[in-house]
């Protein structure tokens, strides 16, 4: 019923229907076709991790992996048409071609080295190596907001046993060493992409089914996106061997330089790093215009352990080929909480990894990282995905009638939740460039789909536990809590106490109160409750007592529920609150709680 133009992603006919025509159609509107097939690739993405058949996940991910490259080509496809017009698109201050191709989900930086300065400097952040800087090339730099290659490396490898004691302290910084020689500067708003084979796009005379025209003014450019393969792309017939790995790809637990990917995720999308050869201007024969384009070789292939040369005509010496270097604008629309993990695809084995990565810089107030690789490849930003655990505390106060706010204290940031009937809303103390997110009603699955695409993990999943430290806990006596609390949110106020961590597994202790008024609780007016498997009881006890005691307060009753030990107290407009509550509220502050599991990550 969207009529969107994307098909079923459950409909194999439909999509390889899709494939077919998208493969051979090249409109003039690129920023369209690029939406349609980022629709698709989530789409599949989704079943991929979703689907429960055997059968139907080797149909999803090859599906998936073939609008992958096709979507690549297209990319490959613009950065042509752009060198193309290279000399007609000259900077009047740098005397280079620079230009910036915006979007949805795709950032285009494109440089070309038309004036050969190798001490320019203008805004994009890239370093070249002298030989390079004065030399027929242009650089291509790539920002994709998702990570279609992670998935690749999970389909290839198992996952990486967990070893907590291995784990980097947080926010730690790289030993800084001086930078090499840099020659050229230029400066990015934010956007990414890298080769690592070398394509060639060379249009024919003869006209074929599987190319498409493109006119322009007084000619034809005749591109076949059949031969069309991004340099930073793996052919299919490569990706598809990832579905079908055996034992000799199993993980190395040895190796330290390969990122987990259950620690790590990649977050602000992906940047493809390339270095391609300048075409010449482009040649016009009967009507049609002539262009190649290919990737510039950097290193320059050389026996191993050589040393590589100024130029490559003449013997080694003794100078080493100078790195690379690159300054990102962290993306604005997603929150580090820590400074970012650089990591690089290797596209051979299929995996994100820390090595090959020197000179790593980061200016956290500037929003900015800078660093150098040996050469030009795709690389990530990634973040610690269990940054936030263990939480500091947390607190789930009502505001009125279906309505209250969930508040979790995480080790590096705060999170407050707003939710009323079936509806949540982000708020948190620094949110510049979440304005998508922050203050933006939506349901709480929507809402935490879009926090953790942001960077904001505060939900737990099924191996939080095996990196953070938790308070173990029974999870049926736990569940339960949750649902009690979700029927007496519109009415009672819940928070965290620290005598949850000495009660024993079979056993909860949480602190609440009746609280009808819009504002904080008053500090004098929580009550500690104990919750176990048969009774539930109003413990003597306060947070400040230097002693944990299951003795109930003077004048309580024991009950065999909290809903029950609530209602004994609460006064007649607490009560006709708790009766009224929406379902649609009750389930929606169910599903926050459940999903965050306060009582046993705090």
């Amino acid at each position: 019923m969207l009529c969107d133009g994307v098909p079923d992603a459950k409909d194999q006919r439909a999509v390889n229907t899709f494939v077919t025509l998208w493969k051979d159609y090249s409109d003039s509107n690129i920023g369209e076709e690029l939406q349609l097939c980022n629709s698709l690739i989530e789409d599949l993405d989704e079943l991929v991790k979703e689907a429960k058949d055997p059968e139907l996940v080797p149909k999803y991910h090859d599906a998936l992996i073939e609008v992958q490259e096709i979507l690549h080509a297209k990319h490959l496809f613009i950065t042509e048409k752009l060198l193309k017009g290279a000399s007609d698109n000259i900077d009047p201050d740098t005397r280079n071609m620079q230009t910036v191709s915006k979007h949805t989900n795709v950032t285009l930086c494109l440089w070309a080295n038309l004036f050969k300065n190798p001490r320019l400097v203008s805004g994009l952040s890239f370093k070249l190596p002298e030989e390079l800087a004065v030399s027929d090339i242009a650089v291509r730099i790539l920002h994709t907001h998702y990570d279609h290659l992670s998935i690749l490396s999970r389909l290839r490898h198992t996952p990486q046993k967990p070893i907590v004691e291995e784990i980097p302290p947080p926010g730690q910084e790289p030993e800084e060493t001086q930078v090499g020689q840099t020659n050229q500067l230029l400066e990015l708003p934010s956007c990414p992409h890298s080769p690592t084979s070398e394509p060639s796009i060379k249009s024919t005379s003869p006209p074929s089914s599987e190319e498409s025209m493109i006119p322009t003014q007084t000619e034809v450019l005749r591109f076949s996106l059949s031969t069309a393969k991004d340099p930073s792309w793996p052919s299919l017939a490569q990706l598809n061997c990832l579905s079908s790995a055996g034992p000799e790809f199993e993980e190395t637990e040895n190796d330290s330089e390969v990122v987990n990917l259950i620690q790590y995720t990649t977050l602000g999308g992906v940047f493809y790093y390339d270095l391609l050869q300048l075409p010449p201007q482009p040649i016009r024969r009967k009507g049609y215009t002539i262009l190649q384009l290919k990737v510039f070789p950097y290193p320059t292939e050389r026996p191993k352990n050589e040393e590589c040369p100024d130029d490559p005509t003449e013997a080694p010496n003794n100078k080493p080929c100078s790195p690379v270097g690159v300054c990102v604008v962290l993306p604005e629309w997603v929150i580090f909480m820590e400074m970012p993990l650089v990591a690089r695809w290797d596209a051979e084995d299929g995996r994100w990894r820390k090595d090959g990565i020197t000179n790593v810089s980061y200016e956290e107030a500037e929003g900015k990282i800078s660093f150098e690789m040996e050469s030009f490849q795709i690389f990530t930003l990634m973040h610690n995905t269990f940054a936030n655990f263990p939480f500091q505390g947390w607190e789930l106060r009502p505001l009125g009638q279906n309505s209250a706010v969930f508040t979790v204290k995480g080790a590096l940031i705060e999170v407050s939740i707003t939710i009323k009937n079936s509806q949540c809303m982000l708020w948190l103390a620094h949110s510049r460039g979440l304005s998508h997110l922050v203050g933006q009603w939506m349901s709480a699955p929507a809402l935490q789909k879009a926090m953790l695409k942001a960077g904001i993990d505060i939900f737990v999943n099924e191996n939080t536990h095996k990196y953070v430290s938790i308070c173990k806990k029974n999870p049926l006596i736990e569940q339960f809590a949750y649902d009690q609390m979700a029927l007496f949110a519109s009415a009672c106020a819940f928070k965290w106490s620290k005598w949850n961590d000495t009660c024993g597994e079979e056993n909860l202790v949480l602190q609440g109160s009746e609280h009808l008024k819009i504002g904080l609780v008053p500090e004098d007016s929580w009550s500690t409750y104990f919750m176990g498997s048969q009774r539930t009881r109003q413990l003597e006890i306060t947070e400040n007592s230097e002693d944990f005691s299951i003795d109930h307060a003077a004048g309580s009753e024991f009950h065999s529920t909290l809903i029950h030990l609530l209602q004994d107290s609460m006064s007649p407009d607490g009560l006709a609150l708790v009766r009224q509550s929406h379902y649609c509220f009750i389930d929606t502050v169910q599903t926050l709680l459940s999903a965050t599991r306060p009582l046993v990550f705090s």
